[in-house]
């Protein structure tokens, strides 16, 4: 809840900054110069590009949070997690040790979300951030062409 509270946040002001930079732009571009015009132009595009980005980050946390939500209903959820220091600090060797069981899955069942869903967990797990998310975008695809019905594995 509380990453769901700093993205709202975090989001509300990125699109307050947006408001300034497209009313900026709009200024610049009315100035007739075209050294402004072009700065102007170059604002917009990048607002442009930051609303991209911020709808593909919205729209990943969401699809993410419905196949979790629905993994959970079905009692798939990974139950076997690596414990953690006070300090946040996962055990190697346990992650290892998922993450060995959760690549075997995923070799063996390469069409089924739910596994791709776990991998992903792993990998976070493991701070593995960027295959973390390519896991979990491969499990959002492969859940919207209704592959893997097969029974959950937790």
């Amino acid at each position: 809840m509380a990453a769901r509270i700093t993205y709202i946040v975090v989001s509300a002001a990125l699109l307050l900054g947006f408001v300034v930079v497209v009313a900026t732009g709009a200024q610049l571009m009315a100035t007739g110069n075209g050294l402004g015009i072009g700065m102007g132009i170059a604002a917009e595009v990048l607002v442009g590009l930051g609303l991209w980005f911020l709808w593909k980050t919205y729209r990943f946390g969401r699809n993410s949070a419905r196949l979790a939500r629905e993994l959970e209903a079905e009692g798939g959820l990974p139950t076997d997690r690596p414990e953690r220091s006070a300090g946040g600090r996962v055990d190697r060797d346990q992650a290892d040790a998922v993450f060995a069981k959760r690549q075997a899955e995923a070799e063996a069942e390469p069409d089924d979300w739910r596994v791709w869903f776990r991998l992903a967990v792993a990998y976070a797990d493991a701070r593995d951030t960027p295959r973390a998310r390519k896991a979990m975008e491969h499990a959002i695809k492969l859940h919207g062409r209704g592959a893997g019905t097969g029974a959950p594995a937790a």
